[in-house]
């Protein structure tokens, strides 16, 4: 494995829990505090404080501690190699998806063409 391939899924294992995509959500407004995150969700702080590690370890998002208080921000850039990754796949299969309606564009009127042909109605 390549290390953009370990990127990859490092970042998309970490986009894979609703918890974690939510706690993006709220970073996208700004900086949130520990508390601020933790909230909104129906869990104890320690699984919270794991799926913000996740995230961290990930690259997305980046954790500051000033006495007691834990503050995390999003990591600018960090959502780069992934849309990087889509575009390349939004491409490749925008192109097979192109090649094959022409494909069937070209049976399509190869069987109309035949059916149209008086010598194919004997």
């Amino acid at each position: 494995m390549t290390k953009h391939s370990n990127d990859l899924d490092t970042l998309f294992s970490a986009l894979s829990d609703p918890t974690r995509r939510a706690i993006l959500t709220r970073l996208a407004r700004g900086p949130a505090t520990l508390s601020e995150l933790h909230n909104p969700h129906d869990m104890a702080l320690p699984s919270l404080m794991a799926h913000v590690k996740k995230l961290e370890t990930a690259g997305l998002i980046s954790t500051e501690k000033r006495g007691r208080i834990r503050t995390c921000r999003l990591t600018p850039g960090a959502f780069t190699p992934v849309q990087s990754w889509l575009e390349q796949q939004r491409s490749l299969w925008t192109g097979r998806l192109d090649r094959f309606d022409a494909y069937v564009t070209q049976l399509t009127q190869s069987a109309k063409e035949h059916t149209d042909d008086p010598r194919s109605k004997d």
